[in-house]
């Protein structure tokens, strides 16, 4: 009798502790933070995970969300793109996350996004991309085309940006730089450029040496005014830019715009030789108004804090205000649904709206899932920072499909009710 009931004894404390654990669970949400740690995005990458993980804290020192504190899964898929995947489903399925923040590249993002659709997970993209995609459970914070290449573009070939004649056409090879130069290069053939006055070349992720690319690019832009459009990733942006620097293209001769070069990528190489070399974002942190400057001082009091690497050398960039503007939509959805169920978060998404650093009121459409975001133009100064040198009046709506390539022009994303589609050519869906 004694052991029996002993063991009786026993097995209720355990059934105690086992209760306890899992009210202590369900007494957080968790969130999760997909970015590549390691591996040749992680000079880009590292600083998203951070930036969430800030305002995480943020939201958790208010007193967190439904009376709950969020709880951030870090993974690292390394760079790896078939295992953003393998990560994608651990997060939904084994950490139970009410969301997910994360991906860099275009094509992590492809991979993860059967497993996204498959299991109703809910994804926040925070980097320009390349647009040709619409997917209900995804909400894209970064940059369409038409609200980051097209205006840039347009910018070069205006008297302000160079008037250039020739276009060179350098990135990375996947799916982003090769969708991105195949609008662009529909875009120039739409404002008489030919073909012959296009140059286009690939280099693989982590490619490091660009003396022969450099030496094409100066043969090519000997014959007319010329400009390069870089969407180069990664840790590949640094030999480029040394590249360039050694072969002696300055700005003023060659200018060069970058779509995937920010604040963050600067800092390991010295700018001095890149001034008014050009990149086109929605936001820099040199931008000059009381909402930046706030988000700039939160991020360095949080780098101190947590005693980051880098220290006082860190900075903010477009894709870590992206991050930022995309949970704080989250969180008032969670707030106006009353739950963190995806269904109607997705639903409450709908024209939320974030006095965002940039200094404007960027909101999301309900339609395309997408931000309505301003574009702008830096030069690159010797502190490694952009001076801005040509923005406009406000944010402009996203173009989830371009209406430079024929197909996509007949497209239309909506998501509203009763249309729901992301990828609809009936006359039906209005946009």
């Amino acid at each position: 009798m004694k052991k029996r009931l002993l063991s009786l004894i026993l097995s209720f404390a355990l059934a105690l502790t086992a209760f306890a654990g899992a009210a202590n669970a369900a007494d957080t949400i968790k969130v999760g933070i997909l970015h590549s740690l390691s591996g040749t995005m992680a000079i880009s990458e590292t600083s998203l995970k951070d930036v969430a993980l800030m305002t995480i804290d943020e939201i958790n020192a208010k007193g967190g969300l439904l009376g709950k504190k969020l709880e951030p899964v870090v993974v690292d898929p390394a760079s790896n793109w078939p295992l953003f995947a393998e990560k994608a489903r651990e997060l939904i399925e084994k950490d139970k996350v009410a969301v997910v923040f994360g991906c860099w590249t275009s094509v992590s993002r492809k991979s993860v996004l059967p497993v996204f659709e498959e299991l109703n997970g809910l994804l926040f993209y925070p980097v320009q991309y390349e647009g040709e995609e619409c997917s209900y459970n995804v909400f894209y914070t970064g940059a369409a085309p038409n609200q980051q290449a097209i205006p840039a573009v347009e910018y070069l070939m205006s008297e302000d940006g160079g008037a250039a004649k020739r276009f060179v056409l350098l990135g990375t090879d996947y799916v982003y730089p090769r969708t991105t130069n195949k609008i662009l290069r529909a875009f120039l053939h739409s404002k008489g450029v030919k073909d012959e006055d296009i140059l286009e070349k690939y280099t693989p992720f982590g490619h490091s040496d660009y003396q022969t690319i450099i030496a094409d690019i100066k043969k090519f832009a000997a014959a007319k005014p010329t400009c390069i459009i870089s969407t180069i990733n990664g840790d590949s942006n640094v030999p480029f830019y040394k590249e360039l620097a050694n072969q002696g293209i300055k700005a003023e001769d060659i200018p060069c715009v970058a779509f995937s070069v920010g604040e963050e990528e600067l800092r390991g190489i010295d700018t001095k030789p890149l001034v008014g070399h050009l990149a086109a974002w929605n936001y820099f942190m040199s931008m000059d108004n009381p909402t930046n400057k706030e988000f700039v001082k939160k991020w360095k009091d949080y780098v101190k804090k947590n005693n980051l690497p880098g220290g006082d050398k860190r900075v903010t960039n477009d894709p870590m205000e992206a991050t930022y503007i995309g949970i704080k939509m989250w969180s008032q959805a969670v707030l106006q649904a009353g739950t963190t169920d995806v269904d109607a978060v997705r639903q409450a998404m709908g024209n939320q709206a974030v006095k965002s650093p940039s200094g404007y009121t960027i909101t999301m459409d309900p339609k395309n899932h997408h931000l309505h975001k301003p574009v702008v133009i830096g030069e690159v100064n010797e502190e490694g920072q952009f001076d801005i040198v040509w923005q406009t009046d406000g944010p402009i709506r996203a173009q989830a499909w371009s209406k430079y390539l024929p197909d996509s022009a007949k497209k239309v994303a909506d998501w509203t009710y009763p249309n729901v589609c992301g990828n609809c050519t009936s006359p039906k869906y209005s946009d």
